[in-house]
C-alpha cells in the first residue's frame, strides 16, 4: 500500500507503515543517545591523528617527511610506543571525565532533532561564528591559566609536558582542562544558537584544527597556508617551546592586539 504524503513548503511528512516508524525511531534513538557525543569525539580524534602517525613513522626513513617537521633539529619524531602511551592516557580521561560529563549534559538538555536542515549559508555562518567565539573564549582562559601559577600547576601544566607536541597530544591534558574545553565548545554553540548539524560540523572542524595545531609539521597544504590569519602548527609550536605567548588556539588577531604574539 502506498503511503500518503502531505507537503507544506519544504516540510514533508510521510505516513509510514509501523515498520517504517520503528526504523525511524531506532535511528533517532541512536542519534540522541547520551553516549554518542563522547564516543564520536574520541573516535574522530583518533581518525584525524592517524595520518600524522603515518608521517611520524615514515619520518625515520623519508627525508622529505623530516623536512616538514617544525623541530627537525630537536630529535626524531615521537615513537609508536609514545603514541600508544598517549592513547591510553587520553582514553582513560575520556572514560572517566568526558563521557560522564557529556552523558549528564545530554540527559539534562533532552535534545530534539529538528525537521529541517539548515541552509548552506546558515551552516557556514554558524560554524564560522562558533569557531571565532571559541577562539576568543579559549584565548581568555588560556591566558589566565598561564598568568596564575596555581591554575597553571593544577590544570594546564600537564599539557605542557610535550615541549615538542604531536597530533595525539592535542587531547593529552588534565581532566579539568578537557572538561573546561568541552564547556567552552558547548557554550559557543549555545550562544550562537546553532542548528544541530552546524554544531556537529563545528566540533569536527574544532577537532581537526586542534590536531593540526599540535601535529609538529609545517605541511604545504596546511590550513594556515591557505588562510593567512590562522596561526597553525608553527604558531602553536612556538607556544609549547617558549610558554609565554601565542595563547589563542587558532587565529592570531588576539595575540597581536594584546602584544603576546611570538614567531
Amino acid at each position: 500500500m502506498v503511503p500518503k504524503t502531505k507537503s507544506r513548503g519544504k516540510r514533508v511528512r510521510v505516513s509510514c507503515s509501523p515498520c517504517g516508524k520503528r526504523v525511524r525511531a531506532g535511528q533517532e534513538d541512536i542519534l540522541l543517545s547520551p553516549y554518542l557525543p563522547a564516543s564520536c569525539a574520541f573516535l574522530t580524534h583518533l581518525l584525524l591523528c592517524a595520518p600524522f602517525l603515518a608521517l611520524d613513522t615514515l619520518g625515520g626513513v623519508c627525508r622529505r617527511v623530516r623536512s616538514w617537521r617544525i623541530s627537525a633539529g630537536s630529535g626524531p619524531p615521537p615513537s609508536v610506543r609514545r603514541w600508544f602511551g598517549c592513547f591510553w592516557t587520553v582514553l582513560y580521561r575520556y572514560l572517566t571525565a568526558i563521557l560522564p560529563a557529556t552523558v549528564l549534559f545530554q540527559t539534562l538538555r533532552s535534545p530534539a532533532l529538528p525537521a529541517l536542515a539548515p541552509s548552506c549559508w546558515q551552516l557556514f555562518v554558524e560554524v564560522c561564528a562558533c569557531i571565532l567565539l571559541f577562539d576568543s573564549l579559549y584565548f581568555i582562559w588560556h591566558f589566565t591559566m598561564h598568568r596564575f601559577p596555581w591554575l597553571y600547576r593544577n590544570i594546564h601544566q600537564l599539557h605542557h609536558q610535550h615541549r615538542v607536541p604531536f597530533a595525539l597530544a592535542a587531547q593529552d591534558a588534565s581532566s579539568t582542562e578537557l572538561l573546561s574545553l568541552l564547556l567552552l565548545a558547548l557554550s559557543s554553540a549555545w550562544m550562537v544558537g546553532c542548528h544541530p548539524l552546524s554544531e556537529i560540523l563545528f566540533h569536527l572542524l574544532n577537532s581537526w584544527m586542534a590536531v593540526e595545531d599540535h601535529c609538529g609539521y609545517n605541511l604545504p597544504w596546511a590550513l594556515h597556508r591557505l588562510l593567512p590569519f590562522l596561526g597553525g602548527a608553527p604558531f602553536h609550536h612556538a607556544h609549547h617551546s617558549r610558554h609565554n605567548g601565542n595563547y589563542a588556539p587558532y587565529f592570531t588577531h588576539w595575540d597581536h592586539l594584546f602584544g603576546t604574539y611570538i614567531s
